[in-house]
């Protein structure tokens, strides 16, 4: 049993003592009746003598101190009214229990507002050297030119026809297709083009070089009884992967141009005269 424990016995004895003492000293109403049946209550004294009784009898104990244990009568002279009864006293320190276990952690608070921003650290000590990076993408060389030929004469036809070439005088980095007959630019810029055929005795001569399926400019040679050399040249501004080739005419009128294997009468050749963006 606990401090807790004994502390509420005691404070139950002091209660219950308390609430008895007027209890003992008054006489119950049975016993009362009791004595009036047989006889032995004492026959009432006259008023007068029973006043003067009582201040006899209290008069000589003023001076005594009352005991502490002696009851009153409400209607006894001298007496107040109502009796003050004492309160009891309780050490409230021999009550007191045990340390408790500790409680769950509370909900969270709201964030507080945000505050100033602090002074600037001191610098950290330098760190280790990083690893190679990847290779980067290969610079563009701002250098493009082209010069190729046909040995094989071309005849027109029901459609339009791509002249292919068969000679590779100049092809620097591979930018003129000598498969599909075209030129694919990868540095923009302005370039030069220049287109030389051989007509032929009789027949038409009708050709166009071409930018991205568009017509730029014609070389054109009417019917002549002897064969001459016909040029045409421009200048053009190209943006990255636009496409240059010469085009044959279809077939409405006969139309031709003239090549041998022993000579190269068909030329094109290309060059870049100033890139878009300066290395």
């Amino acid at each position: 049993m606990g401090r807790r424990g004994l502390g509420l016995a005691l404070a139950c004895c002091l209660l219950l003592a308390f609430a008895c003492g007027p209890v003992l000293g008054h006489v119950p109403r049975g016993r009362q009746e009791q004595q009036e049946q047989e006889g032995t209550r004492e026959p009432p004294l006259d008023h007068t003598e029973r006043d003067e009784e009582k201040h006899e009898k209290y008069s000589s104990r003023q001076e005594e101190e009352p005991p502490a244990s002696r009851c009153f009568r409400c209607c006894d002279p001298g007496t107040p009214m109502y009796q003050a009864i004492p309160v009891p006293q309780i050490n409230i320190t021999i009550l007191k229990g045990e340390k408790g276990d500790r409680g769950d952690r509370g909900v969270q608070g709201k964030y507080g507002k945000t505050g100033s921003v602090g002074a600037r650290g001191h610098t950290g000590p330098k760190g280790q050297k990083g690893s190679m990076g990847a290779p980067g993408d290969r610079c563009k060389n701002h250098y493009a030119a082209f010069s190729v030929g046909r040995k094989k004469p071309l005849h027109s036809n029901d459609y339009y026809q791509t002249v292919i070439f068969d000679t590779e005088f100049v092809n620097l980095y591979g930018h003129f297709n000598m498969f599909t007959g075209k030129f694919y630019c990868y540095v923009p810029g302005i370039y030069f083009f220049s287109l030389n055929v051989h007509t032929w005795n009789q027949k038409e001569t009708y050709l166009h070089i071409m930018k991205n399926g568009e017509e730029a400019v014609i070389l054109y040679a009417q019917v002549s009884d002897r064969s001459i050399m016909q040029s045409q040249s421009l200048m053009l501004e190209l943006q990255d992967q636009d496409e240059v080739w010469v085009r044959l005419f279809k077939g409405e009128r006969e139309n031709a141009i003239f090549s041998d294997e022993f000579d190269t009468y068909i030329t094109f050749s290309g060059y870049l005269v100033k890139p878009a963006t300066e290395p």
